[in-house]
C-alpha cells in the first residue's frame, strides 16, 4: 500500500492560512501566489481525503479537523526547523540565522549596547530580532516563530530552558518637587500609588513592580497606560506623577534633558532578572547557552 505524505510547502501554507485567516496575507508570507497557495492546499486536501478549509467569499473557515491538523503541522514544521539548526550548530555554533524575541522594556536599553560586541565576536551569525510584550514573545517561542526570547524573570513563558544573565534594580522615577526624594533610596511603603504610572497589561514590568512593592492597592489605585518606558518618562516629567524604571533605562540615559530624578526601590525584591529562555528539549540548547555567555561578556 502506498503512503501520499504531505509536503513541508503544503505544510507551511496551511499554518500560514491558520495564521493569517486570509488566503492573500497568507500567500504574501509564504512568497507566493494567492493561486499557488490555494492550489497547495487543495492539493493537500485531496491528498488526504479531508476538507479542512471551508471556503466562502468573506470568510476563511477552519474545519475542527483543519484546525487540529494545523495544529500538527505547527509542530511538524518547528522540528524541521530545528532538525536544520542542530546540523548547522554542530558545524559551527553561533553561525547562520538566530531568529531572537526581545521585550520592549529590554530592547531599545541592552541591544544598542550589545549588538556590536556580538558582531565582533561572533561574525557569521545573522541575528533577527523580533520585538513583543511578553505574552506575545512566549508565544512566538512556542509557535516556532522564535527561536529564543530575551526576557525579565519571573513571568511564566511555558516549558521553556533558561540561561539567567544579570538581576537588573528597579527605581522609582520623580520630579523634584514630588517629595519623593527622601533619602538615598525610597521605600515601597512611601510610594503614593495615586500618583504612580505603570505601563499598561502585556508589559511584565508591571508585575514585577507591583511584585517589588507588595501592597495590594496599588494594583488598584496605579494608573496604568504608559505604552512605553519613554512615555512614562515624558509624563513624569510634565507633573502628572511618578513611576518606576529599571536600572539599563537609566543607564541608557532615558532621564537626558528631563527633569526626572531616581532613586532605588528598597523593597524584598526590588529588582527583575533578565534571561534568554528557549523552549525546552531544543536541539541548539547548547548554542544558547553560548549566545547567553556572549551577552553577558557584552555588558
Amino acid at each position: 500500500m502506498t503512503t501520499f505524505l504531505p509536503t513541508l510547502k503544503q505544510l507551511q501554507y496551511l499554518v500560514a492560512l491558520s495564521e493569517y485567516g486570509h488566503f492573500g496575507k497568507a500567500a504574501d508570507a509564504c512568497f507566493v501566489t494567492q493561486s499557488t497557495l490555494s492550489a497547495g492546499l487543495r492539493e493537500l486536501e485531496s491528498l488526504l481525503g479531508l476538507t479542512l478549509v471551508e471556503r466562502t467569499r468573506r470568510v476563511v473557515r477552519f474545519t475542527p479537523l483543519g484546525e487540529k491538523i494545523a495544529a500538527k503541522a505547527r509542530r511538524v514544521l518547528r522540528e524541521a526547523d530545528e532538525l536544520a539548526s542542530m546540523a548547522r550548530a554542530a558545524g559551527q555554533p553561533l553561525s547562520g540565522d538566530l531568529r531572537m524575541g526581545v521585550i520592549p522594556t529590554i530592547a531599545p536599553f541592552l541591544l544598542p549596547k550589545i549588538l556590536p560586541r556580538l558582531r565582533a565576536d561572533w561574525p557569521d551569525l545573522k541575528l533577527y530580532l523580533r520585538e513583543e510584550t511578553s505574552p506575545l514573545a512566549c508565544d512566538s517561542l512556542h509557535r516556532g516563530h522564535v527561536d529564543c526570547v530575551l526576557l525579565a524573570l519571573p513571568y511564566q513563558c511555558g516549558d521553556v530552558e533558561k540561561a539567567e544573565l544579570f538581576d537588573d534594580h528597579l527605581f522609582l522615577a520623580f520630579r523634584d518637587e514630588s517629595g519623593a526624594a527622601r533619602g538615598p533610596a525610597i521605600r515601597a511603603e512611601d510610594i503614593d500609588e495615586s500618583q504612580l504610572l505603570l505601563l499598561e497589561d502585556g508589559h511584565c514590568l508591571k508585575d514585577h513592580v507591583l511584585a517589588a512593592c507588595n501592597r495590594p492597592e496599588i494594583r488598584a489605585e496605579a494608573t496604568m497606560l504608559g505604552t512605553s518606558l519613554h512615555t512614562l518618562v515624558q509624563m513624569v516629567d510634565n507633573g502628572l506623577g511618578v513611576t518606576m524604571l529599571p536600572q539599563m533605562a537609566l543607564d541608557a540615559d532615558i532621564l537626558a534633558n528631563t527633569q526626572v530624578k531616581a532613586r532605588p526601590l528598597a523593597a524584598d525584591h526590588p529588582s527583575r532578572k533578565i534571561a534568554l529562555v528557549w523552549r525546552k528539549g531544543s536541539p541548539r540548547e547548547r548554542e544558547f547557552r553560548l549566545l547567553g555567555d556572549a551577552l553577558m561578556s557584552a555588558m
